[in-house]
């Protein structure tokens, strides 16, 4: 799941499988109480019609939540990240950073910092379509240390440059959870 759409989405589907819940947050769901075989199938039929999937290995639930994690640190936080990325992930799901990082990298073949540059393009893609912020404050939002540095690491990934990528953007888009 990667925005509020999302979450009504998977709470309208656990609503009408009558599934109890005690939350839906970006990428995780908390039951209320265990799913019998049959109703995991149908769970997982309906989520699967909506286009997402249901996860529920270890391992893949740790780079979902990591992948949670990111997407909102920079899509819909207004929190400025005050320390390293590696630390904010480790606040956050509470195991060994080089842990995290090497089944990150096993399983999806990119390292969490390759993912969060990409979700930061996307992000930086967004607002200038927008059209309602300037470079630097862009950059600022997105904790860039400079225009220079937001404007070489967007023409790395997209090959554009933010100005030109402005003129022909709306169309160069991704749903966020096809980035990379």
């Amino acid at each position: 799941m990667v925005c509020g759409r999302c979450i009504s989405a998977v709470k309208s589907e656990l609503d009408q499988l009558h599934i109890g819940y005690v939350s839906v947050v970006l990428g995780e769901v908390e039951l209320s109480a265990s799913l019998s075989v049959e109703l995991k199938e149908k769970l997982r039929e309906a989520l699967q019609s909506k286009g997402f999937a249901l996860i529920d290995d270890r391992r893949s639930r740790l780079i979902e939540q990591v992948k949670s994690i990111i997407i909102e640190l920079v899509h819909y936080s207004s929190e400025r990240l005050t320390v390293n990325l590696s630390d904010y992930i480790v606040e956050k799901v509470h195991l060994d950073y080089h842990h995290i990082s090497d089944l990150f990298s096993e399983v999806t073949g990119y390292t969490i910092e390759k993912y969060y540059i990409a979700q930061k393009v996307e992000r930086i893609k967004e607002l200038l379509v927008y059209d309602e912020l300037s470079l630097s404050e862009i950059a600022d939002q997105l904790n860039y240390s400079s225009v220079a540095h937001l404007s070489a690491q967007f023409k790395k990934v997209t090959g554009l440059t933010p100005t030109y990528y402005k003129k022909v953007g709306a169309d160069k888009r991704k749903p966020l959870d096809e980035v990379l």
